[in-house]
């Protein structure tokens, strides 16, 4: 089997999803231009951004692996891929921590309402 034809077949599936790639990365784009207005929102916004250019990206990647059998462009939408899902990953990890800290310290808190009483 021919290089190009390698990459058109493995390419396959994701190309047949390129279009919710992109609806992903333009609501992810704008839910970070949405996210400026408010003060934290202003810290973070970035993070959504960078998410919606990198899947808008690996879209644009794809398409051209698919029609041109291009196996650069192959790797570079499955690397921005790889990329989108670590920031999703440590995104998750940092919320679950968080989630934690506030749990404890609202039990915390409780405790020592409840001990005042």
């Amino acid at each position: 089997m021919e290089e190009k034809e390698l990459v058109q077949q493995l390419s396959l599936p994701i190309y047949q999803s390129k279009g919710w790639l992109k609806l992903l990365g333009v609501m992810s784009f704008l839910q970070g231009l949405i996210s400026i207005i408010s003060i934290f929102g202003i810290i973070i916004c970035w993070l959504p951004i960078w998410i919606g250019i990198l899947l808008f990206k690996a879209a644009n990647a794809i398409e051209v692996a698919q029609v041109n059998g291009d196996s650069r462009q192959f790797t570079e939408a499955l690397n921005k891929l790889k990329m989108y899902f670590i920031i999703n990953g440590v995104l998750i990890i940092v919320g679950f921590a968080i989630g934690a800290i506030l749990f404890l310290v609202s039990g915390a808190s409780i405790m020592a309402l409840m001990g005042d009483i």
